[in-house]
Formats: C-alpha cells, sequence, structure tokens
C-alpha cells in the first residue's frame, strides 16, 4: 500500500524493497544533513508489523528466536533473529511489549513467511500471532533534536536504548541506538499518519536519507547485507539481536560453534567507491579481487548490500566479503574501486 505521506509535495516514490513510501523529497543530501545535524521525520510505514497477544507470548517468542525475551519488561523492547536450523538469518524484528502484546515490526516483504511460521509453531501456547499492517505503520523520528520533537506528542522520549513509552492515542515510541547519536521509531495507527507528522512539526526525509545514515553506521538490514548463507556473527548481530547465554532455539548449534572457534567465513565492511560510475551498484554486484583483465574473470570474494551516496562521506556502501579478504586489498565492484575502511577498535 502507498503511504499517505508520499503525497506531500515534493516526494518521489521510492522503488524496489522500499516501495510505498518516499524515496526523497525533493533533496536527498538536505534531507540527510537535516537527520544528522538537526531533525527529521522518516516515514517507514511500509515495514511489516505483526502483533503477538497472549499470556504466553514472551516466553513462546524466546523459544523461536536468537533473544532472550522470557523476561523482557513491560514497555522494553529489543532485536531478534529467526534462524534455519543449520543457523542461517532468515528473519529479523524490531521487538517491543506494552505489557499485553508483544510488536514485531519487520523487512517489507518478509511479513507473510515469518507469520506463516509463527503460525506453525502455536501449538498449545495462549498466543495469536497476526498481520496488523493495515492497521499500524512505523514512523522515524532522527537526529540531535529527537528529544524536543518527540515531546510535541505530550510524551518524553525514554532515556534508555529500546525502551517505550506510550503515545495518547495509541501505539508508543521507542528510543533507537541508530541511525545518529539520537532517534526513536514510532508505531501509530496507520491512519495518524498525517495527524503524527503535523504535531511533530519536523521536516520529512526520504528513506534515501535514513539508509544513507545507516550505511554510514555499518547497520545491516536484512536481505540487503544478508543471503541464504548469512549466520549472526557475520553482520555482527551479537550482541544486538542474539543471546548467547539462553535456553535452545532452532540453529543455536551454530551460533554457539562459531561463536566458540572464532572466525565467520565472511564479514561486514564499509566501503569506499571511487565514484566513477553514475550508477550505484546493485545489492547483490560481485566484490572482486582485482578486476578482469585479457577474457580471465577476476576472483570473486563477496557483495555488495546497499550501496548509497552519503552527503559528507561521498559514495559508499557495505558489503559482505571473505573474512581472509585484507582491508588493504584492491577491489572491485565491476568497474569501480572500492576501499574498505578499516572497523573501529573496541575497547
Amino acid at each position: 500500500m502507498t503511504s499517505p505521506l508520499a503525497s506531500r509535495p515534493g516526494a518521489v516514490l521510492a522503488e524496489g524493497a522500499d516501495t510505498g513510501v518516499a524515496a526523497h523529497y525533493g533533496d536527498p543530501f538536505r534531507e540527510q544533513r537535516q537527520l544528522a545535524e538537526d531533525v527529521g521525520v522518516v516515514d517507514r510505514s511500509h515495514r511489516g508489523v505483526i502483533a503477538v497477544p497472549g499470556a504466553d507470548r514472551l516466553t513462546w517468542l524466546h523459544s523461536l528466536t536468537s533473544q532472550h525475551l522470557s523476561g523482557l519488561a513491560p514497555w522494553h523492547g529489543t532485536e531478534a533473529l529467526v534462524l534455519s536450523p543449520h543457523g542461517h538469518v532468515e528473519h529479523h524484528a524490531q521487538v517491543a511489549d506494552d505489557g499485553e502484546t508483544a510488536w514485531l515490526d519487520v523487512e517489507p516483504g518478509t511479513t507473510a513467511d515469518l507469520l506463516g511460521y509463527l503460525q506453525k509453531m502455536v501449538f498449545f501456547m495462549r498466543v495469536e500471532p497476526a498481520d496488523v499492517s493495515a492497521a499500524w505503520a512505523v514512523l522515524s523520528v532522527v537526529g540531535p533534536k529527537t528529544t524536543e520533537t518527540i515531546a510535541r506528542l505530550g510524551v518524553a522520549l525514554p532515556s534508555e536504548a529500546y525502551a517505550l513509552t506510550a503515545l495518547p492515542d495509541g501505539g508508543f515510541v521507542r528510543r533507537m541506538p541508530w541511525p545518529g547519536k539520537v532517534a526513536a521509531d514510532l508505531l501509530v495507527p496507520r491512519a495518524a499518519l498525517d495527524a503524527t507528522v503535523d504535531r511533530l512539526a519536523a521536516p520529512l526525509a526520504g528513506v534515501w536519507a535514513y539508509e544513507a545514515l545507516r550505511v554510514a553506521d555499518r547497520r545491516p538490514r536484512l536481505r540487503f547485507e544478508t543471503d541464504h548463507r548469512t549466520i549472526v556473527q557475520e553482520p555482527e548481530w551479537i550482541p544486538t539481536a542474539v543471546h548467547l547465554e539462553k535456553g535452545c532455539y532452532r540453529g543455536q548449534e551454530t551460533v554457539a560453534r562459531v561463536h566458540n572457534l572464532g572466525r565467520p567465513p565472511r564479514r561486514l565492511v564499509l566501503l569506499h567507491l571511487d565514484g566513477v560510475s553514475e550508477e550505484l551498484p546493485a545489492q547483490g554486484t560481485p566484490i572482486t579481487l582485482g578486476r578482469s583483465t585479457d577474457g580471465r574473470e577476476a576472483r570473486a570474494v563477496g557483495f555488495v548490500g546497499t550501496a548509497v551516496r552519503h552527503w559528507e562521506l561521498g559514495t559508499i556502501a557495505l558489503g559482505l566479503i571473505k573474512r581472509s579478504t585484507p582491508d588493504d586489498a584492491d577491489l572491485f565492484i565491476g568497474e569501480t574501486r572500492a576501499a574498505v575502511e578499516p572497523a573501529l577498535e573496541t575497547a
């Protein structure tokens, strides 16, 4: 469904996975800067929303996902993954619990598959998972002035990451640790999208601006920085979406084995592209060591996830490459040269 916010002045509709919302509202670089230096509202209402009410919801989700959810306190949230029996990532969800219902907001196009899996696993548990995307929608507020902007809705932005505050007209606001230094996700009635944006009284920014900040922050996105072989250590979803000290769940053996032995086969990297081509590389484009010469194919070492034009960093992309590939390797994406930005050392 197309968001009503996509009919606001200047809106240019996104394509592909983000269809239904605005890619930008006339000036993508200005919108990025707005999110980085001031505040803006991003329409992410194309995401799917699954509601799981019922007394057993948290223990049930705990048993099915990579996250420790059985002790999740009311009005708190987290992230979680659903893995295949072999430990490959199948689904990613933002989880929030309001004391009565667990809310999962998920990537566009994944709702039906995830709901189908959940419904098969109900058995005798007191849960009623349902797709409520037609009734509920996600908005994101991003930027240093997020706290002041959220206050215009008559509530305070929580101080703790992933904590929730109820909104007066239903739904909630959840503090997010990304993109940028301050951000919040709102779950609001879909019928109230226009009114909520008006009350926030902050400029709209398209998903292109949001994606640019996400890429610069090295945050993976399901089906962009993942493929059918991705395991949780490759996009570094530990500890964000994976708890290493919880009971059995599907795929846990692979998670534990790779964690104990170390060195997963691939790693997520931030790439700086030379910008020679006017076109951004498509998701899934091979990353090669060197370029093809004399009719010989260059050796592929990974693939491109999301490529963006960043207002400060230029043309950048996330890629998933073989762990053995050194940071100073001579990498190419087609005819475009790519350089790995070394990961920051953490204490």
